[in-house]
């Protein structure tokens, strides 16, 4: 049997009466068209493992008088990012593993079980392919297309738009693909042999950055990748495919800047090399065109570079006052850390700025973590020099009583002798994972920055505890030609990245919810507002975004969406708000 009893009627339960539906839509668990039990048994021996049934990560707290799981260790864990990466049903923001029907009522298993709702499916997968080869990989997309399925590909779950999950689909799970490779001297497939690259670095598809890290540390080399809790994101998924964020970026390129060679299935099951020199288009989409629409990538190979000791920026405040929100102390500091964000990128700073959360007695501050590799400790000192005396001159000026009294908690640089070690030892993100999250972000110009910073700072500083300001472009970024990768040209011209969100608890009710997304799509209007001609990161945005196809992808969508019907035809590979998804309805399933 592939489903147990329990899993029978968690699912079914969930998904109700069968409905015919039109030759134009997917075929979804509980459909007549649903594939008979023998076909998924004939797909398990194609297959290296069993089938997976993944199942919503709180499930193992149901039934509640006698939990059918280990309970204890799911709520000890709920936001560890990479416990929530290990379990196959789990998205990082839980709010994805849920779904809302049109009535407003909710199919999800929500951790507190004291709320009095039953755990149902809600949008995870019911069945799919736990890949732990290209073969594997191959087959699972020969299955899904042969038979129509919804097909998402998930990894690790780090996801904001709900791309690795879908109501009634089949899941292929990459997390396990953790090959990693070092190649001396690396040649591209097709490239001639004067193409040579020095310890290159291959990551299979399931790799996650703390382990890439630790493998490039162990080599003495460095590579460009991503920030999280424990480094749980995945280095050869939807990050890269998205563009790739860095606080190296500024010094190295973003992501898709260092990529020199991809493997992928496509839709019709072909894995192909792809590099500049062979299956270019396929290659320049997969850089930057978004992750989930083009194939399932099985391995990426990175360029890396001698690891060097970096100095590293830590600065972090504290305000007292009467008052809650954003303060005029904070509305001064946080205007003149804007204007000289163009000055710190002139000097090779990169790294994460946050607004903080208040905290008992102080209300809300700002704190940035910031990286340089290839500067002194003089040529560091000398150009943080004018807005850490700006910030001590203001904080010895300030009072609760008037705008509120600024505190220096930190204001110091540092030498590290490597990016390893700041990432793994200085750096400490908070956990982002595990609660209801809606995004909203916007890339900003640095010609909009000069122009009027105050803008920008009043655009952003309403959104409170949590907002990213991120120094994560400018630089290499900038210097790179906008017409290499698929990446959306916006990012070229940006400076900061910044980003926002709202949360809300379990169990609130679908009016409290679109409450909260009017909050982000207030939040995002304020931002196109301040720079209309930019484009926001695809990786961390909102569903809410009006025009998405210029906002995400920018002038190279026509392309994209050429490069896509060249590769999948049919659309098999769809996600929210991605290439080619304008085509189908919002849930991905029918054509309109």
């Amino acid at each position: 049997m592939l489903f147990s009893a329990p899993s029978l009627l968690i699912v079914a339960a969930s998904f109700g009466a069968a409905q015919a539906l039109p030759r134009a839509c997917r075929c979804l668990y509980g459909d007549p068209c649903w594939p008979p039990e023998a076909e998924f048994a004939l797909l398990a021996t194609q297959v290296s493992q069993p089938l997976i049934q993944p199942r919503p990560p709180a499930s193992a707290c149901y039934p509640i008088d006698s939990p059918s799981g280990n309970c204890t260790d799911v709520v000890s864990n709920w936001y560890d990012g990479n416990w929530r990466a290990d379990q196959v049903g789990s998205m990082q923001s839980p709010n994805f593993e849920t779904y809302i029907f049109r009535n407003d009522t909710i199919s999800a298993c929500f951790l507190n079980t004291t709320l009095g709702f039953p755990c149902t499916q809600g949008s995870v997968p019911v069945i799919g392919v736990d890949a732990r080869t290209p073969e594997d990989v191959q087959a699972a997309v020969k299955f899904a297309a042969s038979h129509n399925l919804r097909l998402v590909v998930k990894n690790t779950g780090h996801d904001f738009l709900g791309r690795s999950a879908a109501r009634g689909g089949f899941m292929v799970w990459t997390h396990q693909m953790k090959n990693i490779t070092f190649t001396d001297s690396f040649v591209p497939a097709g490239a001639p042999d004067t193409e040579v690259y020095e310890n290159a670095l291959t990551l299979g598809a399931g790799v996650q950055w703390h382990e890439a890290y630790d493998a490039a540390h162990s080599r003495n080399v460095v590579v460009v990748g991503g920030v999280s809790a424990g480094g749980s994101v995945g280095a050869a998924g939807g990050w890269v495919q998205g563009g790739g964020h860095s606080a190296l970026a500024p010094a190295y390129g973003l992501g898709v800047d260092n990529v020199l060679q991809l493997t992928v299935v496509t839709a019709g099951g072909d894995h192909l090399t792809a590099n500049s020199h062979q299956n270019a288009d396929i290659f320049w989409a997969l850089r930057g065109g978004g992750g989930g629409t083009y194939g399932v990538v099985t391995s990426v190979t990175y360029k890396t570079r001698p690891s060097t000791p970096v100095i590293a920026s830590f600065f972090e405040t504290s305000i007292n006052s009467t008052t809650t929100g954003p303060t005029p102390v904070l509305e001064k500091l946080f205007e003149e850390f804007v204007r000289v964000c163009p000055a710190f990128s002139d000097a090779g700073w990169g790294g994460y700025a946050l607004l903080t959360p208040a905290s008992e007695g102080a209300t809300l501050g700002l704190q940035f973590f910031f990286i340089a590799p290839n500067i002194s400790s003089a040529q560091a000192n000398d150009s943080l020099a004018p807005f850490f005396g700006f910030a001590n001159d203001l904080a010895s000026k300030s009072t609760i009583e008037n705008g509120g009294a600024l505190q220096i908690l930190a204001n110091f640089s540092l030498e590290v002798d490597s990016f390893y070690t700041w990432a793994t030892t200085y750096l400490h993100p908070g956990s982002q994972v595990g609660s209801n999250t809606e995004l909203g972000s916007r890339l900003i110009p640095r010609d909009v920055i000069e122009k009027d910073y105050k803008k920008v700072a009043q655009a952003v500083l309403p959104f409170g505890s949590g907002t990213g300001f991120y120094l994560v472009a400018g630089g290499a970024v900038s210097k790179a030609d906008p017409s290499s990768t698929g990446l959306n040209p916006a990012w070229r011209k940006a400076l900061i990245h910044t980003v926002f969100g709202a949360t809300w608890p379990d169990g609130t009710p679908v009016p409290g919810i679109r409450q909260a997304e009017e909050e982000v799509k207030k939040g995002l209007a304020n931002l196109r507002a301040v720079a209309p001609n930019s484009g926001a990161y695809f990786n961390e945005a909102s569903l809410f975004e009006p025009n998405p196809q210029v906002t995400f992808f920018g002038s190279h969508y026509k392309k994209l969406r050429s490069i896509k019907k060249k590769y999948d035809p049919s659309d098999l590979f769809l996600v929210a708000k991605g290439v080619g998804s304008e085509d189908w309805d919002d849930s991905l399933n029918c054509r309109k």
